[in-house]
């Protein structure tokens, strides 16, 4: 088998890619920031990991039935996918956002208390000093995922 004949692979993959894609105008749609390195990275509106993990169990079970093991591994392991990003990963988000305060609070008391100019301080860079704050996905994010993949699954099975 081939890489590029192996349906479960690249209807995963193309989940992911699309998945990604498409977090842009989804962001610009609901009125959310957005620029287009949301399409490389974490979090956001629908979470590339389920849509992954879906399209991958999807495809499996198209291809070998719901008895089949590689649909059991397939399953165990998109339900730690999910979780993780529902749970830790967003747990991490939110103390990035928490740490980013706290920055922007110490960099103010800093402000107060120093000898440098405006034109210095703000030559700082911004990213330097900044957490990731978009790391994990809320429900409603990976319930969106889970129907791209199986959309993207269902789509890239007629085309096998």
């Amino acid at each position: 088998m081939s890489l590029l004949n192996n349906y479960p692979l690249i209807a995963a993959l193309s989940a992911i890619i699309i998945s990604q894609i498409i977090k842009v105008p989804v962001a610009l749609l609901l009125k959310r920031p957005s620029s287009i390195a949301l399409a490389t990275s974490t979090g956001g509106m629908p979470s590339s990991h389920s849509a992954g993990v879906t399209a991958l169990i999807t495809s499996l079970l198209i291809e070998y039935g719901i008895e089949s093991p590689y649909v059991a591994i397939a399953i165990t392991f998109g339900m730690i996918v999910m979780f993780d990003s529902m749970g830790v990963r967003r747990q991490s988000g939110e103390h990035g956002i928490l740490i980013n305060e706290l920055l922007s609070d110490f960099e103010n008391l800093r402000k107060t208390f120093t000898h440098y100019t405006r034109d210095e301080i703000n030559a700082m860079h911004e990213e330097e000093r900044q957490s990731r704050e978009y790391l994990g996905h809320k429900p409603i994010e990976v319930f969106f995922g889970i129907i791209s993949g199986i959309i993207i699954a269902l789509i890239i099975g007629t085309l096998y």
